[in-house]
């Protein structure tokens, strides 16, 4: 797990197997992200069998079969999708990639799970939407900084237990370390990577969405800029937005890619949520200046003020319940309309936002 790199970020949990061995198979294509360790150790946790794997870089797939030494090998994507006895594709391809590899996938009868952001246009949602439908296969994301993240998952088990009452607003930080160095050249494209509100910021709003139990939402405003990397004019360094949701609760999130250099891990994401009864906030990778551990939350109702720490307490729930949701054709992991809902409107934050032009300042 790299603690530095939110890229090569793969948390590992607490086996908590929900079938046998083979009873569930999957294979690996595309690994052009890290994001990939991190779904193939969610699953194979649950007790999933990681059976193929492929990619066209030869120093990808060498890395991947160090994490995963008995994986086979396929010859080309081609024979995964023709083999029957695989039932899910994980896939972190290029993002501007994924909705195709989707699409894809589904029509050979395979269920598709892809890192975020599974699009980067809205004419890519639509297509995957339509063959949902035709297909009757699932389209699911991983939204990781909700999904695995153990603080935030006993977040939304205390919400849903009234602990702080009707959720009426979060306010969410999701800052990431850059590494330029070490980033792939289609970081840097926008046409690829699709933008910071349609990247990074899917995290954000898809997690309003589930705390403050919105079915619908409206951007109310976003801006994007490129504060600090001329030289790399595509990228947006820099994203927030605001958003209401439907039952009238709100969000305001900001996402960048300024984490300084002694930070002692890939960023300080943070979550706060208020209830009409209390308020949580959650410390998802560090507690800065305090504990290098990640996984705090501090509760605050009517009952006092509490620190949970959770660290290998909570466990890793949305793996074992997308793998029986996959056998069963059932919705308990994620529903598919809020996967594709999130990704919507990241996409419409993503083109709605205001371009800021910064000035220059003297120090």
């Amino acid at each position: 797990m790299g603690k530095q790199d939110g890229m090569t970020y793969a948390p590992k949990g607490k086996p908590n197997k929900v079938v046998k061995e083979g009873e569930f198979l999957f294979a690996a294509i595309a690994l052009d992200h890290g994001h990939i360790y991190g779904m193939c150790h969610g699953l194979i946790e649950a007790g999933a069998t990681l059976a193929s794997v492929f990619d066209p870089d030869q120093d990808k797939l060498a890395d991947f079969i160090e994490a995963f030494p008995n994986v086979h090998v396929a010859s080309s994507e081609q024979e995964i999708l023709e083999d029957s006895s695989i039932q899910l594709i994980a896939a972190a391809a290029i993002p501007s990639h994924r909705a195709s590899l989707g699409v894809r996938s589904m029509e050979a009868g395979k269920d598709y799970f892809t890192d975020k952001t599974p699009f980067t246009t809205l004419e890519q949602l639509e297509l995957a939407r339509a063959t949902v439908e035709r297909t009757g296969r699932k389209y699911m994301v991983y939204y990781s900084e909700r999904l695995h993240v153990e603080s935030a998952v006993y977040a939304g088990e205390l919400i849903q237990q009234g602990a702080i009452g009707q959720v009426l607003q979060l306010t969410g930080f999701g800052p990431h370390r850059l590494n330029a160095h070490n980033r792939p050249n289609w970081f840097f494209q926008k046409e690829k990577y699709g933008g910071i509100l349609c990247d990074i910021g899917s995290h954000q709003i898809e997690q309003f969405l589930f705390y403050a139990g919105c079915k619908e939402a409206k951007i109310l405003h976003s801006k994007v800029a490129n504060y600090n990397n001329p030289e790399h004019p595509e990228l947006e360094d820099y994203g927030d937005a605001t958003l209401v949701g439907d039952n009238g609760a709100t969000q305001f999130f900001k996402v960048d890619w300024h984490t300084p250099d002694g930070l002692s891990t890939w960023g300080d994401g943070r979550t706060f949520i208020t209830g009409t009864k209390g308020t949580i906030e959650i410390r998802k990778y560090v507690d800065v200046a305090r504990e290098e551990s990640g996984d705090h939350l501090y509760l605050v109702n009517e009952n006092g003020e509490q620190h949970f720490s959770l660290k290998g307490k909570v466990g890793y729930p949305f793996f074992g319940e997308l793998i029986l949701d996959c056998l069963n054709r059932t919705e308990h992991a994620m529903t598919q309309e809020h996967a594709f809902k999130a990704a919507e409107l990241c996409l419409l934050a993503q083109q709605k936002a205001e371009w800021i032009v910064p000035k220059e300042r003297v120090l």
